[in-house]
């Protein structure tokens, strides 16, 4: 009797036993579960952080940009200007500048490049002075190379590969008697639109070309027109041609609005070569110091943007009043290469 009480206690204590260990195990396996669950959180976190690293900028569609530089009585670029420097007016009501860069960090470069047969002769022995402007450029930019006589080719689309950009330097394009400057102008506008791209990125044209047009339907003003309204600034390089005149080799003046495709649009005018170079057949006109030029101009620019408003939002065509803030701003010009635009409902 004894030894059956003996055993029943023995029972008993063993299924308190069992019970124990089994409290432990559910509570040592609960307490586990909740630690993996938390280092799984932080693993989630840190993988959604280096998925989203801080150069990536994310902008809306509807940010508004305006390129500008600006200049002091002398017509001297000023660099070094900031944000707060700046005030932005959207049809005269202040609105809260949200982007602003400097420089050349984000650049679609265009060259439009003459395919007469002397002009292109000299811009094949450049095509590395001129691709070196955009090795400049931010890792981002891209490049377009077209050529042009009576029409214009699009040899190279929109790429950041320099070195397709380098060999269509080379690229045969039939020469003919006719030119047509201004429509190629025209066609390389378009060809920023066609992109579709962001709206950070700063539109450069560079023009190469004798001045000389002889074709085209298009003029100037309604380039120039195309380009402000897309913020495309042309950079035009002239190599004049030669001719006697009174008894002297001259420069034969360039066509009626070939000069004011820069100097309306934010770009510059450059005129390369004189009569004794174009005397030399060997001569080889130095493009360097101009490239080196365009790269500083353009390093002084800014690049503003801001968000419309409700407000602003209920009117369609709206005007773009950019001021400096600072007193010192009182001996500056703002040029702004962008006064209007078209809001889309």
């Amino acid at each position: 009797m004894m030894l059956s009480q003996e055993a029943t206690h023995h029972r008993r204590f063993s299924s308190c036993l069992a019970c124990a260990a089994l409290h432990s195990f559910n509570f040592v396996h609960i307490l586990l579960l909740i630690l993996f669950l938390l280092c799984g959180s932080s693993a989630i976190a840190l993988a959604q952080e280096r998925e989203s690293p801080d150069d990536v900028v994310r902008v809306r569609t509807d940010l508004v940009t305006v390129p500008a530089f600006v200049t002091d009585a002398h017509g001297r670029r000023i660099a070094g200007l900031t944000q707060s420097d700046f005030a932005v007016r959207d049809n005269g009501r202040p609105l809260t500048l949200s982007y602003f860069a400097v420089g050349t960090e984000h650049v679609a470069l265009a060259f439009a490049l003459d395919a007469s047969g002397s002009i292109r002769q000299v811009i094949a022995q450049q095509r590395s002075t001129a691709l070196e402007l955009f090795s400049r450029f931010g890792h981002n930019s891209r490049v377009a190379v077209i050529h042009f006589g009576e029409k214009p080719t699009l040899d190279v689309p929109f790429t950041t590969d320099a070195a397709q950009a380098q060999s269509a330097f080379n690229a045969h394009t039939p020469s003919n008697q006719h030119t047509a400057i201004f429509d190629a102008a025209a066609y390389a506008v378009r060809a920023f639109a066609a992109t579709g791209s962001n709206p950070t990125e700063r539109r450069i044209l560079i023009l190469i070309s004798d001045g000389l047009d002889t074709a085209s339907t298009i003029r100037a003003p309604e380039v120039i027109n195309a380009a402000r309204l897309l913020g495309v600034s042309i950079y035009v390089i002239h190599l004049p041609l030669y001719a006697p005149h009174d008894g002297e080799l001259a420069a034969r003046p360039a066509s009626k609005g070939f000069r004011d495709l820069a100097e309306q649009t934010g770009g510059r005018y450059f005129v390369v070569g004189d009569a004794k170079t174009a005397l030399d057949p060997h001569a080889v006109p130095d493009l360097a110091p101009v490239f080196k030029a365009i790269e500083e101009d353009l390093q002084g620019q800014y690049m503003l943007g801001y968000y419309p408003d409700e407000t602003a939002r209920t009117t369609t065509s709206h005007r773009i009043e950019i001021n400096l803030t600072s007193p010192r701003g009182r001996k500056f010009h703002v040029q702004q290469l962008r006064q209007e635009y078209e809001l889309k409902k």
